[in-house]
């Protein structure tokens, strides 16, 4: 687990407010509230159509919700999406990457739209491409990247204007056992100098290791919250694994007997 040292639940960076999402007949998401602090990593989790993606995504205010409210750093996204949508930092499932530009003239496009001064891009410019193993790689076409470098890529993207807040949408897809050891590494530096970070995943060891709090969502509805602890005592599972806890809370020990007999 990450050791907040510098903030731990500090003021709340990401509010949901009882939202909403319909798609025609369908709810995705049902009435959802959460809350994430500064200086906290929250990892939000759930089974495939649980709601997940939908919820990041509006947080982002890239989908409007059916109802509900989302507030990032106190600014309400749908009134105020300009000073809401300055302090957070992308990096969706994804990548989505002007491949005819360089690793560095796509950075230097980033820091346009954040207005972070020229002094300062340079710098940072510098300071990420090392941190991310992509120095060499600086002046190349992003079209000849493999899908772990531009995820790296789209990671350098989302820090440069150095964001509050940090939304991720499965981290880990297509990195190699570096690349994810670098993002695990980012994850511990921005919550430890006070940054609010919610990463949707599949991956339960990363969920486990990184994650300050875990919040798990089915069919739209957020069914629990809290610490690995307070997640062990409501899963009545002393000690155990986040996957037998998800498994457990979500009703899906049918799915892990089949998993184990296909293993026999």
């Amino acid at each position: 687990m990450v050791e907040n040292i510098v903030n731990p639940r500090g003021e709340v960076m990401i509010e949901a407010r009882g939202l909403v999402k319909d798609y025609g007949p369908h709810r995705a998401v049902d009435g959802l509230n959460l809350a994430v602090h500064s200086g906290e990593v929250y990892g939000f989790l759930g089974p495939n159509g649980a709601g997940k993606t939908t919820t990041i995504r509006m947080l982002m205010g890239l989908v409007e919700p059916t109802e509900g409210k989302v507030f990032i750093g106190g600014h309400d996204i749908k009134t105020d999406p300009r000073a809401a949508k300055a302090m957070v930092g992308f990096v969706p499932d994804r990548p989505f990457l002007y491949e005819k530009l360089t690793a560095t003239e796509f950075l230097w496009f980033h820091a346009g739209i954040h207005v972070v001064p020229r002094a300062e891009t340079e710098h940072r410019i510098k300071e990420l491409l090392e941190f991310f193993d992509l120095t060499e790689w600086g002046g190349e076409l992003i079209e000849g990247f493999s899908h772990g470098m531009k995820q790296r890529l789209t990671f350098a993207g989302a820090l440069l204007h150095k964001p509050r807040v940090i939304i991720v949408d499965e981290p880990m897809v297509g990195l190699d056992p570096r690349g994810a050891k670098l993002v695990k590494e980012t994850f511990r530096r921005m919550a430890q100098s006070g940054c609010a970070i919610i990463m949707s995943t599949h991956t339960l060891e990363i969920a486990q290791e990184t994650s300050d709090r875990i919040g798990i969502i089915q069919r739209g509805r957020l069914i629990a919250e809290g610490t690995m602890d307070e997640l062990r005592r409501l899963a009545d599972n002393d000690g155990g694994r986040l996957e037998d806890i998800f498994l457990s809370l979500t009703g899906g020990e049918d799915i892990e007997q089949v998993i184990k007999i296909l293993r026999m």
